[in-house]
């Protein structure tokens, strides 16, 4: 078969720089909707580097299907099994198409909730023993939400997931180190008046080697220390459901108060169980090619001038112990066409408007990473 070359390109980048698989290592290819002609250039892009490629392929009207029925007494076994299936690799590629997002907006939630539950033992150990990266596939659904052709999409998307993420590694470790030495954050925007600590918690860099695309740097409050009102103004999509405008109002860590646009759906998935009221994860996003929002979490959450504030579960490592079934990446941008805003920490002006003002933090700025300074 001839392989498109972006194809091939997208490929190796995901097996050797993302995953950087090694001889005789197994890697999981899991495809959501993908043309084979991509699963392929995987299996003979990890086969190039002497790695032991696996392959499972999913159909979203069949998913949708088994999780309509889905009971204990199914998905108990099939967890099982997919655990012992996981614990065998060393990496993971997911590859997720949505031919359209809304495909599960239909199931009833309790059932989400009862997959969701028996199957983040799965997610657990392939985020925490595995070498991982998730990309999202480029499908004419997805071309309309971000209201381009689907030509001119498929250009868009990868132009950003063959970006030259090595040139984000110099401002990216400094972001890390002085998140890692802050102890005060406040977060000022329209509608969002925000302070927490982050002190004694890692910080994380991420640059093509967990999501694709990516550009990101990721902390997490310290889980009792959350005080304010936070004004999201990024439109989402969350198991199957489409928010806008969410309002979340925070005491002593813990999400008191919560509207949108479907108040009623959204504090349905807050209370999917106790953890899922407070944060698991800060972060800042830089992508310079991202600008705008497409209901696509894995793009929206590296706008650049962006940051997230996520419910849910926190990472092992990197986070400050919240377990959570939920990990809902909720996005605020702060560049002036979407209101403005800044971040400080520690008393001392990070980022204005979407821009990076400490001269260390310049790299990370749009005009630094698009080789224009």
């Amino acid at each position: 078969m001839i392989i498109d070359s972006r194809y091939n390109k997208l490929a190796q980048g995901l097996v050797g720089f993302s995953c950087e698989l090694k001889k005789g290592e197994r890697v999981l290819i899991d495809a959501f909707d993908v043309p084979e002609a991509m699963v392929i250039a995987l299996i003979r892009a990890a086969r190039a580097l002497g790695a032991h490629p696996y392959v499972n392929i999913h159909r979203a009207r069949v998913t949708r299907e088994l999780m309509l029925g889905a009971e204990e007494a199914q998905f108990i076994p099939h967890a099982e099994v997919e655990l012992l299936r996981m614990g065998k690799m060393d990496a993971y590629i997911a590859l997720r198409g949505s031919d359209n997002i809304f495909e599960n907006a239909d199931i009833p939630s309790a059932r989400v909730q009862l997959v969701s539950r028996l199957m983040k033992p799965v997610t657990d150990y392939r985020v925490n023993k595995t070498k991982w990266v998730v990309v999202r596939w480029p499908t004419s659904g997805m071309a309309q939400q971000a209201g381009k052709s689907t030509e001119e999409f498929e250009d868009f998307y990868f132009k950003v997931c063959t970006l030259d993420y090595a040139r984000l590694i110099p401002g990216m470790t400094v972001l890390r180190d002085l998140m890692e030495k802050t102890d005060r954050v406040h977060i000022k925007g329209p509608g969002t008046d925000l302070h927490f600590s982050i002190k004694g918690i890692h910080a994380k860099e991420c640059g093509g080697q967990r999501n694709i695309p990516d550009g990101e740097v990721f902390s997490c409050p310290v889980k009792d220390s959350v005080e304010g009102v936070v004004q999201y103004n990024t439109p989402t999509i969350y198991l199957g459901t489409s928010f806008d405008n969410i309002r979340l109002v925070f005491k002593k860590g813990k999400i008191v108060e919560a509207t949108a646009n479907n108040t009623k759906r959204l504090n349905e998935i807050l209370d999917s169980d106790p953890g899922a009221r407070y944060i698991g994860e800060f972060a800042i996003g830089f992508n310079p090619h991202i600008l705008e929002p497409m209901r696509d979490i894995l793009f929206d959450e590296k706008i650049a001038g962006s940051f997230h504030f996520t419910p849910g579960q926190a990472y092992e490592g990197y986070g400050n112990g919240n377990k959570s079934q939920v990990h809902w990446d909720l996005v605020s941008i702060q560049r002036p066409e979407w209101g403005g805003g800044e971040i400080w920490f520690d008393g001392k002006l990070i980022r204005k408007d979407g821009i990076f003002v400490p001269k260390a933090l310049h790299k990370l700025n749009p005009e630094y990473l698009l080789g224009q300074k």
